[in-house]
């Protein structure tokens, strides 16, 4: 029965893991039971009392001596040691916590503001290009010591290319409109067919790039804060692009210069440089298409090398195969998978 509704479940498109975080199994557990063709809920859940739980004696005590006047307003973790300070052991400031919470008297009591969980973002899955985009902005030196240009970039997650940039004196959300309203006219982008991912700065979410995305029926994602590697594509495209030989040591002597050198990056970026993550083909080949035809023709290179010397090979040739998937933000057990 329950095998029956988690495949239910991801027949309707959900993904397995979270069918069975709702089921409230684990999903090592459901493949277990497949292997042992279990068909029906094998849980059975505690048998009996533990032994070592509290009397109802002794919980009421934990509870009456927390809201004692001396300790009502000290947590459980100064609570048990100064108990044990008088020669009293109740209980371990984890079963404290425990029962704290089942009464319902645990509470965020400082000035600052409580812990919130941050949330992963959703996770998006690029099968060719502009599906998912992901842009950001960095900084490049100005010739006043302490000011900067600002480079806004976009980039395709599936293929790699650069598809929108722009360098200006100032960060803007207006500016940054503009940019991916060119570059959604450039790429002949659809209504609800792109999500464009950022950070949280600024000019990621100023009302008027988010007017902007609404209008062109763009979706977007956002990073949760402080975390870069939820923006992983960005950030490698700005290491690139500050790593490059002809990147200039000093600031850029002026607006039109910094604006020169990125038109001369991109075209390097997407038309010559071999991108190590989809074969190394370039971003703009493998965008328009191209890079089935080129590591095909490389693929019958490696073969026919092999042939010739096949003591020469302990294995199989270099893999060629194009990169179907291209995933942002993968959940957690995909990553650890895929680490495997």
């Amino acid at each position: 029965m329950i095998l029956g509704l988690i495949d239910e479940a991801v027949t309707a498109g959900a993904r397995q893991h979270k069918a069975c975080e709702i089921a409230g199994l684990d999903p090592r557990t459901v493949q277990r039971w497949r292997t042992q063709e279990v068909g029906e809920d094998r849980r059975a859940g505690p048998r009996s009392t533990p032994g070592n739980k509290l009397s109802s004696a002794e919980r009421a005590e934990v509870i009456r001596l927390v809201n004692t006047p001396e300790y009502r307003d000290l947590s459980p973790k100064q609570i048990v040691p100064l108990l044990a300070d008088d020669g009293i052991y109740v209980a371990s400031e984890s079963t404290v916590y425990r029962i704290l919470r089942e009464e319902e008297q645990v509470k965020h009591r400082e000035t600052c503001r409580a812990p919130t969980k941050r949330h992963r973002p959703t996770e998006y899955v690029a099968t060719g290009p502009n599906q998912v985009w992901s842009w950001d902005i960095t900084y490049l030196k100005a010739p006043v010591r302490g000011t900067f240009f600002y480079l806004y970039a976009v980039i395709d997650v599936w293929s790699r290319k650069l598809v929108g940039w722009a360098v200006h004196d100032r960060e803007c959300a207006e500016l940054a409109g503009e940019m991916i309203r060119a570059a959604c006219v450039a790429e002949g982008v659809r209504r609800d067919q792109l999500v464009l991912h950022s950070d949280n700065g600024g000019p990621m979410k100023g009302a008027t790039l988010l007017v902007t995305l609404l209008e062109l029926g763009v979706v977007a994602s956002f990073s949760r804060p402080r975390v870069s590697d939820d923006n992983p594509y960005s950030e490698a495209l700005f290491r690139t692009t500050k790593y490059r030989p002809e990147y200039p040591r000093g600031p850029f002597e002026s607006l039109e210069a910094a604006r020169a050198w990125v038109t001369r990056f991109a075209h390097w970026y997407n038309h010559e440089h071999l991108h190590s993550a989809v074969r190394f083909v370039t971003p703009a080949d493998r965008h328009d298409g191209k890079d089935t035809d080129i590591l095909a023709a490389r693929r019958a290179v490696w073969e026919e090398a092999r042939n010739r010397h096949p003591e020469r090979w302990s294995g199989k040739t270099r893999d060629w195969t194009p990169v179907e998937e291209v995933v942002l933000n993968p959940e957690p057990t995909q990553a650890a998978s895929e680490a495997a």
